[in-house]
């Protein structure tokens, strides 16, 4: 029987992340980098971490690839096949990151619903959902040639509940439709790829409630308010599920969505 640190240990398997370049898209990375991983990131502004990369590099002693993808275009997408299949062969984790936020700064995102944009709500599905499906799929046949493939989807707690509109009162906060949907799609994505491509790949999801990120005092504290465990969320609360999930401590575990949300969920 493997020790703890066997079953934990990502030496010498190769991780794709897609976001790289965002707030949780880094603490992904160098949870798997510390872990012994190889890490390989897609992003559309992978010039903005080179600095990034050669710290998680020196540190952890591990090779880190990079590739400028704009996953609103399939063929874009497309490109991965071809660079994984030249120089790597095969591929172990796949983290689909990406997603346009709560926070992102769109025309006809952040507003009442009759006000939102149909164009905007395609780009966000597009991207938080489409390009995960796209990806999942291209990468399927290079995964299957682990021993130990994971597929971990980062959806959002409004992929699971409804958002309580009143605590974006007084603030420039919001809740799109389109975030909300694709959040929630990409959950049951996760569902129909565990089983489908179940016994030789693993999928399964991560939820995140509320991460703290300088936002306004009257939304924190309402926020807090609603959380059992009396505080917003960081990034470095979601270390401990994408290790479990990316290695063989879950090696059992599939087509689950697992909610670190301080309990918001729960009531």
């Amino acid at each position: 029987m493997r020790s703890i640190k066997e079953l934990m240990n990502l030496s010498g398997r190769l991780a794709l992340v897609t976001g790289g370049t965002g707030h949780l898209g880094k603490v992904i990375i160098e949870t798997l980098a510390e872990l012994g991983a190889n890490i390989f990131i897609l992003d559309q502004d992978i010039n903005t971490i080179k600095d990034f990369v050669r710290q998680i590099k020196k540190k952890y002693n591990i090779e880190v690839f990079s590739l400028k993808v704009d996953l609103e275009k399939s063929e874009e997408i497309l490109n991965v096949k071809p660079l994984i299949s030249k120089h790597f062969g095969s591929l172990d984790i796949l983290v689909n990151n990406a997603a346009f936020v709560g926070t992102s700064n769109f025309n006809g995102w952040i507003n009442p619903f009759e006000k939102q944009s149909t164009k905007t709500w395609r780009r966000a599905l597009e991207v938080n959902l489409t390009a995960s499906f796209e990806l999942t799929k291209i990468c399927t046949e290079f995964l299957k040639k682990s021993k130990n493939a994971s597929v971990i989807n980062i959806s959002s707690i409004y992929g699971v509940v409804g958002p309580n509109m009143s605590l974006y009162n007084g603030t420039d906060m919001g809740n799109p439709a389109a975030y909300a949907a694709s959040k929630g799609g990409l959950i049951q994505l996760t569902r129909w790829l565990a089983t489908s491509l179940a016994p030789s790949i693993r999928v399964n999801t991560i939820s995140p409630g509320g991460i703290e990120r300088n936002q306004p005092d009257k939304f924190k504290n309402r926020y807090i308010s609603l959380t059992p465990l009396g505080r917003m969320g960081t990034e470095e609360d979601l270390k401990g599920v994408v290790a479990f999930l990316a290695s063989d401590l879950s090696a059992y575990v599939t087509g689950q969505n697992i909610l670190v949300d301080g309990g918001w969920t729960s009531w």
